[in-house]
């Protein structure tokens, strides 16, 4: 029988966090855990407004289906995900916190780490960025200076887009993504164009609103900056449109409900040649770590929650610069807590 069990965290950011959809200085969250014998896999939930993914309802769904949960036979993490799939509906973050710690756990039991259990090997793994929120120019020169990395992630939409840029560009000659999260029109977008070209920026994440198809159509034409879809690929069925509209997607554990769908959606991605970045819900290292075994299959990551947050819950991946590594010699994610 599995043992359920949760805790509640409100870790601070080291910097106020501010894009397109708000500030915050702490982020919630809620690392759960599936535990049978003397193995225990772990999950993560982070609170996001703009998803309506809320800690207090997730608590309350736990509650309610313990019993079911925890007499649940596990005999695969696929399986594990249908039954969950089913029995919280319309819950992607709760989901994926469980279907995380499944994953663990089954890595655990088969005596291998995670990324082996899928069939990958720790190779070819991209450096992360570190996000930059919106912030003045001044600001901006500082954090580069505090926070040296090769790649960055400005984030765009707070109505001095280019002055960021262009402070951002001039503290650092390191690689640039800007991450509008929905926050422009097309006719911003047009006008901005250029100057992101002149500034040699790598890839433009959401520039605009998810439903925006046909201002989407227009935008890919004027542009040879990859345009990588967020907001408008939450879940697996986004997949095929989203793949026509933009060069490639980012995939997150907490959008599309879990591991268990975010392979199906790389595999997708890869049959259609489009790119492939990872990225989180600015989860601590215990949802980091287990997106990181993913990381053979990325072009770009965006695995940045654990640098950017004061304090972490969790030990697991670990940085050297923009370089992630997992432990050695684990089994599953190799999370401890």
């Amino acid at each position: 029988m599995l043992q359920l069990t949760y805790r509640r965290y409100d870790l601070p950011f080291e910097y106020p966090f501010a894009i397109a959809k708000g500030t915050k200085t702490h982020q919630p969250t809620l690392v759960l855990s599936l535990g049978l014998g003397r193995l225990t896999g772990y999950g993560e939930a982070t609170e996001i407004g703009y998803y309506n993914a809320r800690l207090d309802e997730m608590i309350v769904l736990l509650e309610k289906n313990r019993s079911t949960i925890e007499h649940y036979a596990l005999n695969g993490p696929e399986r594990f995900w249908h039954f969950l799939h089913h029995l919280l509906p319309g819950q992607p973050f709760l989901i994926a916190a469980l279907d995380m710690a499944g994953w663990d756990l089954w890595a655990q039991l088969n005596r291998r780490p995670l990324y082996a259990m899928i069939g990958l090997q720790w190779k070819n793994i991209p450096p992360t960025d570190y996000t930059i929120g919106i912030n003045e120019p001044a600001e901006i020169r500082q954090r580069v200076a505090e926070k040296p990395y090769p790649v960055y992630k400005l984030k765009m939409g707070g109505g001095h887009d280019l002055q960021a840029l262009e402070a951002l560009r001039g503290a650092t000659d390191a690689r640039i993504r800007i991450d509008a999260n929905e926050a422009w029109s097309l006719d911003e977008a047009r006008l901005l164009l250029p100057e992101l070209e002149r500034l040699d920026v790598e890839l433009i994440e959401q520039p605009l609103h998810r439903d925006d198809k046909e201002g989407m159509i227009a935008l890919k034409q004027l542009t040879h900056i990859p345009l990588i879809a967020d907001e408008a690929c939450r879940e697996e069925k986004d997949v095929p449109s989203c793949l026509e509209l933009y060069d490639g997607i980012n995939i997150k554990l907490a959008k599309c409900g879990g591991l268990t769908p975010a392979l199906n959606m790389i595999r997708a991605a890869k049959q259609a040649r489009k790119k492939v970045m990872l990225g989180g819900m600015c989860e601590s290292n215990v949802g980091a770590t287990v997106l990181a075994h993913l990381l053979p299959l990325a072009d770009y990551a965006d695995i940045d929650g654990p640098l950017l947050l004061k304090e972490n819950a969790g030990r697991g991946l670990i940085y050297d610069g923009a370089s992630i590594s997992l432990p050695a010699g684990q089994t599953g994610t190799g999370i401890f807590m």
